[in-house]
């Protein structure tokens, strides 16, 4: 369920171009200027670490470029802890820029991999688009299926959602211009972060008198209908049925966790991108709930890539993605100055 941005497990060709784009970055980095939560330094052998996983996973070409435009332009405070659940410490990641003191547009990340796997270190080529952008970037890591079945999930990003507004002023996140974004099955629960109203329940847990609210969803190709996956479904997926588990309500759980169940109006705009020959998530998915934004008057568009089956798109339909994604941006006000 993991994909390469750009056939070949290649990084797209606006990234590339955003970097030839930028100052020319210092390298190597003195990774003794990244500076930890709080005000205190990282040692370097974790900042050295964490550069090492970007370069690997998300900068196959231009991995000096990558990482010396993280480590010269974004303090990374890595593997901070915004809750405590199922005996597990859930972790993020915070990017933010060193150049502002002004509050800044924030994207929180949810990873893919089918609720079952995958991890907020392999998602780093997503979020590089993002970085180039200027925006801040969270990137958080949720329960899996290994260690708690649905709606847990869910729960975990709603309570990552709370952190960072609490932390908005901490870190220089604009809670104003907040932005949830996610691949699959991340994409699925950037769509549950940003419809779901408290009433829904999912966030008793998490933390109190904090009002959760988004700007805007990226949802690339995520699950919308989570009964339709389930065990005797015509696109039956042992990723959703592993996720659910064997609890007695499994079919309940899955309709109170899927996005088109909670359409309706005043909903964040949502721009939804997903491949008409995805055999992975049902390309019906993303149909149905672009028909019932429609309907509910939600401002939306859906993006398809003819023929894209699971993310692996070809460069120049990654770079007419991400172009779109901007305009979409840019259009609500959510992109950095």
């Amino acid at each position: 369920l993991e994909r390469p941005r750009g056939g070949g497990g290649e990084l797209c060709p606006c990234w590339r171009s955003g970097l030839k784009n930028r100052s020319a970055p210092r390298f190597p980095p003195d990774l003794g200027t990244l500076t930890g939560d709080q005000g205190r330094s990282i040692p370097r052998l974790v900042v050295a670490s964490l550069l090492l996983a970007l370069v690997g996973t998300a900068c196959r070409e231009p991995s000096a470029d990558f990482a010396a435009l993280v480590s010269n332009e974004y303090d990374v405070r890595p593997n901070l802890t915004y809750r405590i659940a199922s005996n597990a410490e859930l972790k993020l990641d915070v990017y933010t820029r060193r150049d502002t003191s002004n509050p800044v547009p924030t994207v929180i990340y949810t990873h893919a991999g089918g609720w079952i796997s995958g991890s907020k270190e392999a998602s780093s080529r997503d979020i590089a688009p993002y970085l180039r952008d200027g925006f801040n970037v969270v990137n958080v890591a949720y329960r899996l299926a290994k260690i708690a079945s649905a709606p847990a999930a869910v729960e975990d990003c709603r309570c990552a959602l709370r952190w960072v507004i609490q932390n908005a002023e901490t870190y220089g996140f604009d809670p104003k211009r907040l932005i949830v974004a996610g691949h699959s099955a991340g994409g699925h629960l950037a769509l549950m972060t940003g419809m779901l109203p408290v009433e829904a329940g999912f966030d008793t847990e998490c933390i109190p008198a904090v009002k959760p609210a988004v700007a805007a969803i990226i949802n690339y190709f995520g699950i919308t209908d989570v009964a339709d996956l389930m065990a005797g479904k015509p696109n039956e997926k042992n990723y959703a049925i592993a996720w659910l588990g064997s609890q007695r309500d499994r079919k309940e759980i899955a309709d109170s966790v899927s996005p088109i169940h909670q359409v309706r109006a005043n909903l964040p705009p949502i721009l939804t991108i997903h491949g008409d020959a995805d055999r992975v998530v049902p390309y019906s998915h993303a149909v149905e709930l672009h028909k019932r934004l429609d309907a509910a008057g939600v401002e939306n568009r859906l993006f398809t890539v003819p023929g894209g089956v699971h993310g692996r798109f070809a460069k120049d339909e990654v770079a007419q993605i991400d172009k779109t994604i901007r305009a979409f941006l840019a259009e609500h006000g959510l992109m950095p100055a």
